[in-house]
């Protein structure tokens, strides 16, 4: 099977069940195209002055070898709209990494204003001389806006992912968050937005796991929490998320990413029944994580085997958020002085 026909399998699994996540007809399609025009003229062209870089050294004091952290995707990445660095999303998640982790971190952001899914792959070019431990991904949002078809755009994770995991590095991606409370989209994009968003994010998720990455839903970003206080969650275009909202954003990814990095607390914990975590197969998986932010997805063996009558095997978690760190501000340098981990 070639990978245009691999990706057009992950979407059509990533709709099952149904739920509104049905294939767009040619005729709404067209329509949406419109109204995502007329959403991209109400939000506003992006501002010329990039946001604050978050790359650099964090964890001052703490031992060593650094842990080092690649940030890839979009403007949810690079912090669209803050204008201290403390402020960004990559700020907040390489402190909470070596406050919680004990360890030093290293940085490198890639991500870029306005990124979709096509520009991943120049950006893994960029990150993979770094020889990251962990890559974190977060995009979508712009193959939606820009009407980019989900076989598309899963394709060109799928890629990124393969990349990154063939250098054995490990990845996580935050799937494409929920469109449906964004104010300047209007009907009938902002209802057909939150099922394209949803279908995209169970795509992504079903596209991550089986290239050996692990995805965690973070809906919440422009989900409930978001859509109950948008003047502290929002930024002023409405659209891109407030220095507040980042952090909410780093907060969901954080104990994933000290999962997938072998720290944390739950890191070598079984899951949870009560909790609502345990084993599915992908495609069940990745719609009920779509449907429910803050959701964990990784492959696992059942028996010795990944695979299942069902296809691949899946391990659902719902990772408990860490209380608030101290976010620090990035140093240039390595200290020279840095105690290293015996």
């Amino acid at each position: 099977m070639g990978k245009a026909a691999a990706a057009r399998k992950l979407a059509a699994a990533a709709a099952y069940g149904g739920g509104g996540l049905s294939v767009l007809g040619g005729s709404l399609y067209g329509v949406l195209r419109l109204e995502a025009m007329l959403a991209r003229k109400a939000i506003g062209e992006p501002r010329d002055a990039r946001p604050p870089d978050a790359s650099g050294w964090y964890g001052r004091g703490r031992p060593g070898p650094a842990i080092k952290v690649a940030l890839l995707g979009d403007s949810s990445a690079a912090g669209y709209g803050v204008d201290r660095v403390e402020e960004t999303p990559g700020t907040h998640l390489a402190s909470g990494l070596a406050s919680l982790a004990g360890r030093r971190v290293h940085l490198r952001e890639f991500a870029e204003v306005g990124a979709q899914s096509r520009d991943l792959a120049a950006q893994v070019d960029r990150a993979l001389p770094t020889d990251p431990d962990l890559a974190v991904i977060l995009i979508g949002v712009n193959d939606i806006t820009h009407s980019v078809m989900p076989a598309t755009s899963v394709r060109n994770l799928a890629d990124a992912v393969h990349r990154l995991r063939d250098a054995e590095v490990q990845v996580l991606v935050g799937t494409c968050p929920d469109l449906g409370t964004i104010r300047p989209i209007p009907p009938p994009l902002k209802q057909v937005g939150r099922a394209w968003s949803r279908r995209l994010a169970a795509a992504q998720s079903i596209a991550v796991v089986e290239q050996g990455g692990r995805t965690v839903s973070i809906g919440a970003m422009l989900g409930p929490e978001f859509d109950a206080a948008p003047a502290v969650f929002f930024g002023p275009d409405r659209f891109h998320p407030s220095a507040e909202g980042y952090r909410a954003l780093a907060d969901v990814l954080l104990p994933s990413a000290l999962a997938a990095l072998g720290f944390g607390l739950d890191a070598a914990e079984r899951p949870e029944v009560g909790r609502g975590e345990g084993l599915r197969p992908v495609a069940a998986a990745a719609i009920e994580a779509a449907n429910t932010p803050g959701t964990e997805l990784g492959g696992t063996e059942v028996g010795g085997s990944r695979r299942g009558v069902r296809g691949l095997w899946v391990e659902l978690r719902h990772r408990r958020r860490h209380p608030a760190t101290d976010t620090e501000t990035p140093v240039e340098s390595e200290p020279e002085d840095a105690p290293v981990e015996q």
